[in-house]
């Protein structure tokens, strides 16, 4: 059984699999930190957007390159996160197991009466 994935490492996953939006299919880190944001509907810090990108990196769901630097930047690189065919894997499994635990009860649930 694959390891199960935090709310957070999905989020943060999401925001790097989700098409259609301005991150495309590498993202720098501010982009994902405001994309998780949204996400999560709730202020997000920024030590544990970057923290939760080299966990992902280092179980190989994600990757990253260094980019140029750039004049805004002041010279400075950037680093670009893509998402890897594990982390997709990953995801559809996390998605599956909460469907499965949901399976069969009635929503929005209602407090004992």
């Amino acid at each position: 059984m694959a390891e199960v994935l935090g709310t957070f490492e999905q989020a943060v996953l999401l925001a790097l699999a989700r098409p259609g939006t301005e991150l495309g299919k590498e993202a720098y880190g501010r982009a994902i930190l405001k994309e998780v944001g949204l996400r999560l509907d709730r202020p997000v810090a920024a030590g544990a957007v970057y923290a939760t990108l080299d966990r992902l990196e280092e179980k190989g769901l994600i990757s990253s390159r260094v980019g140029p630097g750039t004049e805004v930047r002041s010279g400075r690189p950037r680093r670009f996160y893509a998402i890897e065919p594990a982390g997709v894997r990953a995801l559809n499994e996390a998605k599956a197991a909460v469907e499965r635990m949901w399976a069969g009860v009635r929503w929005p649930l209602k407090g004992p009466a």
